[in-house]
């Protein structure tokens, strides 16, 4: 069955291991904390479809009934990432970009109106870029090899460096627009 899992199960069982029983309220919560800064975080509802299914497949223990059930990741359900990350290649990101589509077909607009997506999506990237920083900050103490957060803690300072590139790209593309924008007067 660990075979047929999508990547979102592998996602939240990894967001199991630091040691903790979660509601499934607490695992959304620590999804949308951590993993919309590089990963899809998944709807409450999914979360629990999720939960489910890693229920069932023996990867996941509950306890308790109603709203305070708590979820563990289970001995087989910890051997189970291990074999996925070793074992499962971890393919190549899809660049799906939404400022990038719509400057492929900028031709369609004028340059003030492509200027102004990419200073708003500057204004954008700046505070995804505050948040994470917050992220990473909150990490410090127990982000030393060996320690829990060590791994999560390279992670954002990863998502930090491509926040700066972003921010490079963009403002490199406003220099351009502003020089089209002037050979065309």
């Amino acid at each position: 069955m660990s075979q047929d899992l999508p990547v979102t199960s592998y996602a939240l069982l990894g967001l199991l291991t630091f040691g903790d029983e979660l509601t499934g309220y607490e695992l959304k919560q620590r999804a949308d904390f951590t993993l919309r800064f590089y990963w899809v975080s998944p709807a409450m509802s999914q979360v629990y479809s999720e939960l489910t299914r890693l229920t069932d497949a023996g990867l996941v223990r509950r306890r308790g009934q109603g709203r305070g059930t708590t979820y563990t990741i289970s001995a087989q359900g910890r051997r189970t990432l291990e074999r996925w990350l070793r074992e499962s290649p971890a393919g190549f990101p899809v660049f799906k970009h939404p400022v990038a589509l719509r400057l492929m077909i900028g031709h369609l607009s004028d340059v003030a109106s492509l200027r102004a997506m990419l200073e708003r999506y500057v204004d954008e990237v700046r505070a995804a870029r505050s948040d994470l920083r917050e992220v990473r900050t909150g990490l410090t103490g127990e982000d030393a090899p060996g320690q829990p957060f060590h791994h999560p803690s390279l992670v954002a300072e990863w998502g930090l460096a491509h926040f700066d590139s972003e921010i490079r790209i963009a403002r490199r593309l406003l220099a351009r627009l502003g020089e089209e924008s002037e050979e065309e007067h």
